[in-house]
């Protein structure tokens, strides 16, 4: 991949400091994720189009960090759009990554992540998929999430539903599972949980739904928190681990026979070659079953669940202290 040291022009964009290492451990420099960004534009510009988009940038030796509100250097021609955000009480001013232009200009400013939401920015209170986010023990390996994500694949299939599964990139896995809008936000989200939880159910020596660490063990968490605001590392998109990895599709009949550093920034164009493999993954849009629905919104939201289980934790250790000699 060129690695020039800058003055380069391209898609109308000028790059600077390509011969830069791209971050510490990092093996690549900021040309090699222009470059390959590049090359999977028309793969990745489809996933990011239309969502408001984060991304995680590293820059001048600084800690890599998570970048909603574009800069005001921004040039006009990145489209944004005014989001209120309640919790910090301000417009957060988001970009679509609608073109190549766009993606460029991100990797030339050294953003290395892309996060897209899980809705468009037609529909904001439409979600355009249930995602279940397998997130591993620090120390397993990667069969654990390879086992647990055929749980979730027979969980869908029981109520009629299809996914398309990706590493994450890091040391877990991603399953998309496309739906229609008819399911509210809360539905979706409803729905989310009932199939963590019915993954978990089928074998929880190994799954579990427990949104505190403490209670996890060694099981591989299955999280149903992707849903609303959330967002997820795109397909294709680097990470910020040793060696770049990307997040990737895989075909689930090959899924016990990858790892997920068999993709990194500089092998996964080769892999590709000329197709995209996870617009041909992707099932069509799935109308969520008006029974699972409606036995998610029995299951507590995980955040939910952990905030009153850990005040009631804290309130058991408060009773069980003696009174102090007075």
């Amino acid at each position: 991949m060129a690695t020039d040291a800058g003055g380069e022009s391209r898609h109308g964009v000028n790059l600077t400091n390509l011969d830069q290492p791209l971050f510490q451990d990092s093996g690549a420099t900021k040309g090699d994720l222009v470059d390959y960004l590049d090359a999977v534009s028309d793969r990745i510009v489809p996933v990011l189009g239309d969502r408001l988009l984060s991304v995680i940038r590293v820059t001048g030796g600084q800690a890599p960090f998570m970048q909603k509100n574009v800069p005001k250097y921004t040039p006009e021609w990145v489209a944004t759009v005014p989001v209120w955000a309640e919790a910090s009480k301000r417009t957060v001013s988001y970009a679509l990554c609608n073109d190549r232009r766009t993606l460029i200009w991100f990797a030339n400013q050294r953003a290395v992540e892309y996060h897209p939401t899980l809705a468009r920015v037609d529909r904001l209170d439409r979600a355009t998929d249930i995602v279940l986010d397998l997130d591993p023990p620090s120390d397993a390996t990667f069969d654990r999430p390879v086992a647990v994500a055929h749980l979730v694949r027979q969980a869908l299939a029981d109520v009629g539903l299809r996914g398309a599964i990706k590493t994450s990139g890091a040391k877990g896995l991603h399953i998309f599972v496309p739906i229609d809008t008819h399911a509210s936000m809360d539905e979706a989200a409803a729905a989310t949980r009932a199939i963590a939880r019915r993954a978990e159910l089928l074998d929880p020596q190994i799954a579990t739904t427990a949104f505190l660490k403490a209670d996890r063990a060694a099981k591989v968490f299955v999280d149903a928190t992707r849903v609303g605001g959330a967002t997820v590392a795109a397909a294709y998109s680097p990470r910020i681990r040793p060696g770049v990895p990307v997040s990737f599709p895989v075909a689930w009949e090959d899924l016990d026979e990858i790892s997920p550093s068999d993709f990194t920034l500089f092998n996964a164009i080769e892999r590709l070659a000329d197709v995209d493999p996870w617009a041909a993954a992707m099932p069509a849009p799935q109308r969520i079953p008006a029974d699972l629905i409606a036995e998610g919104m029995e299951i507590p939201a995980g955040r939910i669940a952990a905030m009153h289980e850990g005040k009631r934790r804290a309130r058991a250790r408060t009773s069980s202290v003696p009174p102090t000699d007075r």
